[in-house]
């Protein structure tokens, strides 16, 4: 049996849409992970600015509570 211009072109296109869409689903994939990356990098670096700002104020309240040089602490 002769397979038909008409039908070999049928076959043609749906293995290109079968291959495009496979394609597709693989970009996808690929951009999907990647921002889902970049936003755990973000959330990472945020959360890394928030540690140092309040190491930095805890800094801040020793610093200010502890005796100055020269200065003596004794029983209350």
């Amino acid at each position: 049996m002769v397979i038909g211009e008409f039908e070999s072109r049928k076959d043609l296109i749906q293995e290109l849409t079968s291959s495009g869409a496979k394609r597709v689903g693989n970009i996808a994939a690929i951009i999907t992970g990647t921002v889902a990356e970049v936003t755990r990098e973000i959330g990472e670096w945020i959360t890394d600015a928030i540690e140092m700002n309040e190491a930095a104020a805890a800094a801040r309240r020793d610093a200010a509570n502890a005796p100055h040089p020269g200065e003596v602490v004794g029983p209350d």
